[in-house]
């Protein structure tokens, strides 16, 4: 379903990732992890593209998505956005979500793939829901890493949540993994895996890694959900 809103506020989450914030439609509804589609104008013609929503359900006041600045004609389109500006977004869709179905699930996520899992991961707290959560987030420096605070914050005051960082290049003060997430890192800090349903997002080649690494620790397909994230 089609709905009109405006641009709320505007927020950087990095260096070149910003969050738009937009006035909730009446009557609309999602789940968290869905996506939506965004319609903006551009020189004088439309174009539309999908994002996922960051935001979660219980944030009744506004809908959010998240994206990284790439220089690409759309991203342009979106970057001008200035707060009070129209869109027309056409939502929701996608069934990578959750609502608290499972008791145990782990995630796998790298750069912006992080949008559906936050969404999650704020419904989850928020709800207090009793669902364990271990997230594995990687990127490739620290500063790339998008809701770094707000997931400190929901793990702070979520006692089954449980976020774990690694990044590539690491600088000096930093305390966590060094490195790409691999089976060593799931069996160190998953290490009831076997039980877990798994939601991994992210670059299309870093969710297909993540699949193969699932699947020779012997979790089944069955057990693996999947988001793929194409830049634009």
């Amino acid at each position: 379903m089609e709905f009109e809103t405006c641009l709320k506020e505007i927020a950087y989450r990095t260096h070149n990732v910003k969050s738009f914030r937009f006035s909730k439609p009446r009557l609309f509804e999602y789940k968290p992890g869905q996506f939506m589609f965004i319609t903006v104008k551009f020189n004088g013609e439309r174009a539309k593209k999908h994002f996922t929503i960051s935001s979660s359900p219980t944030e009744k006041e506004f809908i959010e998505f998240t994206k990284k600045l790439t220089g690409h004609r759309f991203s342009n389109a979106l970057d001008a956005l200035k707060v009070g500006d129209h869109i027309v977004i056409d939502a929701p869709y996608g069934r990578f979500t959750f609502e608290g179905e499972f008791k145990k699930i782990g995630m796998l996520s790298g750069g912006i793939g992080i949008t559906p899992l936050r969404s999650i991961c704020r419904y989850c707290t928020d709800k207090q829901l009793d669902t364990d959560i271990i997230l594995l987030y990687g990127n490739n420096t620290e500063r790339d890493i998008a809701f770094k605070e707000d997931l400190k914050k929901m793990q702070k005051s979520n006692r089954n949540l449980k976020v774990v960082l690694t990044i590539s290049e690491a600088s000096g003060g930093w305390e966590g993994y060094t490195g790409r997430i691999d089976a060593e890192m799931i069996e160190q800090e998953i290490t009831d895996y076997q039980k877990r349903i798994f939601f991994t997002s992210g670059p299309p080649g870093m969710v297909r890694t993540m699949e193969e690494i699932l699947k020779s620790l012997n979790v089944s397909s069955e057990r693996i959900k999947t988001e793929s994230f194409s830049g634009y």
